[in-house]
């Protein structure tokens, strides 16, 4: 089964860097929908009605900016994002959240924000994280996937299934450039739940490209794997 990707959009600039991110995921007829969360329902119904219409509206540009207006749009209402964004992705069944990097983040480096940290410290899917500023690129293109799994076989499987679908190589992120780097949950994270060592914590503070990181055993699949482990 190919991935189901729901990209978080505001329409900030730093949210469109998370629309490029997911449009370069969505690729072997992954499931690409976007969501926005309303922090609070209107008291009055006209209001309301405004609102949420605004919202709708927002979703719809950002669908049209990636060539996409047919993508599935979700308005949430929820005082959190991240919680908010928690509870469609398990309705939805989805395997990655896709988030831009904080407000005021130099373009090229990564910088989680409040809702993706929340969903990086337990969440139930994977996280992909945008660069800033990579909205700014025409094209972006993967020549060479890093891992680090911190011994988790998901994130080398992930890894794999996704330099097979982009026509991408593994490379070594310690010692070359790597185009987007795929990190796993620390040792001890239950199954399906995301979490990160120190390791992997610093790796997406000094990273300069896009992150995938994986929750605990279980591998997202853009392409039927190659080969199946012994």
């Amino acid at each position: 089964m190919t991935p189901r990707i729901i990209v978080s959009y505001d329409d900030t600039d730093n949210d469109r860097d998370a629309l490029a991110l997911g449009r370069l995921l969505a690729v072997s007829g992954a499931d690409l929908s976007l969501a926005y969360v309303r922090h609070q329902q209107a008291d009055a119904r006209d209001r309301e009605s405004v609102e949420q219409k605004q919202a709708e509206e927002l979703l719809a540009h950002g669908a049209e900016a990636i060539g996409a207006p047919d993508s599935p749009r979700h308005v949430v209402v929820h005082a959190s994002t991240g919680e908010g964004l928690i509870e469609l992705a398990e309705r939805e069944q989805a395997h990655v959240v896709v988030f831009g990097s904080e407000y005021r983040t130099a373009a090229g480096s990564v910088v989680p924000g409040t809702s993706a940290q929340r969903l990086l410290n337990g969440g139930p899917t994977a996280v992909a994280i945008a660069p800033a500023d990579l909205r700014s690129h025409a094209s972006v293109r993967v020549a060479k996937i890093g891992i680090i799994s911190d011994g988790d076989d998901a994130a080398e499987d992930t890894a794999q299934t996704l330099a097979n679908a982009l026509g991408a190589n593994i490379g070594d992120p310690d010692a070359e450039r790597v185009d987007l780097l795929v990190i796993g949950s620390r040792d001890g994270t239950p199954d399906g739940r995301m979490e990160l060592s120190a390791v992997a914590e610093y790796a997406i503070e000094t990273a300069t490209s896009p992150v995938l990181a994986v929750a605990r055993a279980t591998p997202l699949l853009f392409t039927e794997p190659a080969l199946s482990r012994a």
